[in-house]
């Protein structure tokens, strides 16, 4: 049998992930912004670029399905393994209503992600990420003449 110890440090260590998730996908488009108005150049970075519309896309998708994130259910299930109170609904939901004492129908979260999704995805067309690199006929990239 496992200590409930590793199911709840387990279940903070899974918290603590979503946090920094949530925190990419919210300070990737805030830097996204800052970093086109500054001269930024690593804020064109197409990985960079993909990774954060694919992490708000996942979200926006799995609202519109109205499914609950996977990283909240695990979580949930890890808390309810240590013998923890767990909570209902989604992670930004609960944590709104705990941090703010904010609580809305999830159609409105749902919306906001939405929304949110849309300034990702403008962000594409308003700060041009770089263009593709050039590979030579060997695979490599292209080196320029100046170096």
């Amino acid at each position: 049998m496992i200590d409930p110890l590793v199911y709840r440090l387990a279940a903070d260590l899974v918290l603590a992930l979503h946090v920094a998730f949530v925190a990419f996908v919210i300070l990737g488009l805030v830097l996204t912004y800052a970093g086109a108005v500054r001269g930024w150049v690593w804020v064109r970075d197409r990985w960079f670029r993909r990774v954060h519309l694919g992490a708000i896309g996942f979200v926006v998708i799995q609202a519109w399905l109205g499914a609950i994130c996977p990283l909240t259910a695990l979580e949930m299930t890890l808390r309810q393994r240590a013998g923890d109170a767990v909570y209902q609904g989604s992670f930004i939901a609960h944590w709104l209503h705990e941090l703010l004492y904010f609580e809305a129908p999830f159609v409105v979260f749902t919306i906001g992600y939405t929304l949110f999704g849309l300034l990702v995805a403008a962000s594409w067309i308003i700060v041009r990420p770089a263009p593709p690199r050039q590979r030579d006929r060997t695979g490599c990239e292209a080196q320029d003449a100046g170096t």
